[in-house]
């Protein structure tokens, strides 16, 4: 399992350089956007395509946020307890995070199945089909749900095993206890 969670946490770190690149690509437009107006003229369509890629270097990111140890979480009762309970509180956590990931992507893909079903466009002068952005938004989504069940699946069998060190390498708190 530790195999599969280092392999996991190395597409998710590249994954994210996507996504930054993603960002980076949207803020390079929109500032030549702004530059080109002051000179009377504009790309046009920079609002609507840096809001995609928002919305899909968000839905990428968290998978990486995930492997990094980086979600939010209140960590009082946990950095109070001793190991085995720490893992237990881990263990819970992460299988929360699982069954909001699955029911985002599930739920998601519902958004998305309307979308071509009805071959939306954006109310804007691109016209967008929103199957494209939606597709990746939605992608991003399962991708995370994905991750999150392998790494829960890692955290149950080390909690099973009583291996509590690798559940905090995997799911624990990244900072101070």
């Amino acid at each position: 399992m530790d195999k599969i969670v280092s392999i996991l946490a190395r597409a998710n770190s590249a994954i994210a350089v996507v996504a930054g690149l993603l960002l980076l690509t949207a803020v390079a437009a929109t500032l030549l956007d702004v530059i080109l107006r002051a000179f009377g003229t504009s790309l046009g369509g920079t609002d609507e395509l840096s809001g995609y890629a928002m919305a899909i270097s968000t839905a990428w990111g968290v998978a990486f946020a995930l492997t990094e140890r980086a979600h939010v979480r209140i960590d009082i009762l946990r950095n109070k307890t001793v190991a085995p309970i720490r893992a237990l509180f881990d263990a819970v956590a992460l299988l929360a995070l699982v069954g909001v990931s699955i029911m985002i992507a599930w739920r998601g893909w519902g958004v998305l199945s309307k979308t071509i079903s009805n071959n939306a466009r954006s109310n804007t002068a691109l016209e967008t089909p929103l199957w494209i952005p939606q597709t990746l938004w939605w992608s991003g989504w399962t991708w995370f749900a994905i991750s999150a069940t392998i790494m829960a699946l890692a955290v149950l069998v080390s909690l099973v095993s009583r291996r509590y060190e690798q559940v905090d390498e995997i799911a624990g708190f990244e900072g101070e206890a």
